[in-house]
């Protein structure tokens, strides 16, 4: 009896030191007033990455800061995807408590009070059919991440998902 009972205590207690272990990859998200809101990561209509005349500017993601009373200066933030694609806020955008910013592809001029930037960059960087978004902080450590993939987050198939409300 006693053999039954150290190994159910023991099981137990292994099956809780793994919930331990991975709880704190899900629960990094909820650390940062900035939250990613969504991602828009495929437009519905033909992928089209030129300069002039594409459609990189259709896709974005959209970080909110959920704060009720801190104000967040993006200077130093990363967005970054699975394989290493990534975007450093430069310049001071300043997100007001409930503000936001969408982070679109392509080129254009960034405004704080149009809450775009833009990547400079013509090249898509959310993959269509999967891919993770991370949104570090400027000393590196992770505010947010989400991964997602086509078939189990986007039910309407309008190519937006949804992660914060």
């Amino acid at each position: 009896m006693r053999l039954r009972y150290t190994l159910a205590t023991t099981a137990a207690a292994t099956g809780m030191l793994a919930a331990v272990t991975t709880a704190p990859a899900q629960a990094a998200e909820y650390t940062s007033d900035l939250k990613i809101k969504g991602v828009q990561y495929n437009f519905p209509s033909r992928n089209d990455n030129r300069c002039n005349g594409g459609n990189t500017k259709n896709e974005y993601v959209t970080i909110k800061n959920y704060s009720r009373k801190t104000t967040v200066n993006l200077k130093g933030y990363v967005v970054k995807d699975a394989t290493g694609n990534k975007y450093t806020f430069t310049a001071n955008h300043k997100l007001e408590p409930g503000d936001y910013v969408k982070l679109r592809g392509g080129r254009g001029t960034d405004s704080d009070r149009g809450n775009v930037v833009y990547r400079q960059n013509c090249n898509f960087i959310w993959n269509n059919d999967k891919d993770t978004i991370n949104l570090l902080k400027p000393s590196g450590a992770r505010a947010d991440v989400h991964s997602y993939t086509k078939r189990g987050n986007d039910r309407d198939g309008d190519g937006y998902i949804s992660f914060h409300g």
